[in-house]
């Protein structure tokens, strides 16, 4: 009946038991937020390599379950998926004498250009800190200015990090995602790119909000 006492003590009742909120709700305030996924399509070679590493994985599976080795076998099977996730952001990632080129350095090269040419700030995630190294030598052939934090990142350095970006130090923040997936204010930067998708959507979503958050005023595109 509209009794705003009932009301309000039916919302302590179920208080509990509510687990999650979307911020829309509660941050009516925050600028829009666009996603938009890339396409990266394999050269050849890469395609190649890819599906030899494939065919070996699938290989040393039925070998490891010929065998008998039931206990680890899960274990191997996730180590191969993950091998081949790293084989899609670029070979030197499971073979680091590999010469062969990947599409996907390419497509970001394109994106950061048209980023900065338009005076946009990004954020940079990957699961893989080899990735990210790989992304840094790039950015320092380049002379693009970016500042950096994984998990072994000093608590203090990574304030430093966080404080200088803010301040307007670094076009691009180069974060693995497992360290920056939350605690980060980075209203700074209006654009994140998401190098690799993560096993967990929500992870991912996590990171995107260091962006999308209070004190954004611009809206954010990932």
């Amino acid at each position: 009946d509209k009794d705003e006492a009932a009301r309000e003590q039916l919302k302590n009742l179920i208080a509990p038991f509510i687990l999650r909120r979307l911020k829309r709700d509660v941050l009516a305030e925050l600028p829009p937020r666009t996603e938009i996924t890339l396409h990266v399509e394999m050269r050849e070679e890469e395609a190649v390599f890819m599906e030899a590493l494939r065919q070996r994985s699938i290989e040393r599976i039925a070998t490891m379950r010929q065998g008998g080795e039931g206990g680890p076998q899960h274990l191997q099977v996730l180590a191969e998926i993950t091998r081949l996730r790293q084989a899609c952001c670029h070979p030197k990632l499971v073979d680091e004498n590999s010469g062969i080129t990947s599409a996907k350095p390419r497509v970001f090269a394109e994106v950061v250009e048209e980023l900065l040419d338009n005076g946009h700030r990004a954020l940079v995630f990957s699961q893989f800190v080899s990735h990210l190294s790989l992304i840094r030598e790039y950015l320092d052939k380049k002379g693009i200015r970016y500042q950096y934090l994984d998990g072994s990142t000093p608590m203090k350095k990574r304030k430093q990090a966080v404080d200088a970006f803010q301040s307007g130090e670094g076009e691009l923040f180069l974060i693995s995602l497992k360290a920056g997936g939350s605690g980060l204010n980075l209203t700074a930067a209006d654009y994140v790119i998401h190098m690799d998708p993560w096993w967990n959507p929500a992870v991912e979503d996590q990171a995107s909000d260091r962006a999308h958050r209070m004190g954004q005023t611009r809206p954010v595109t990932i």
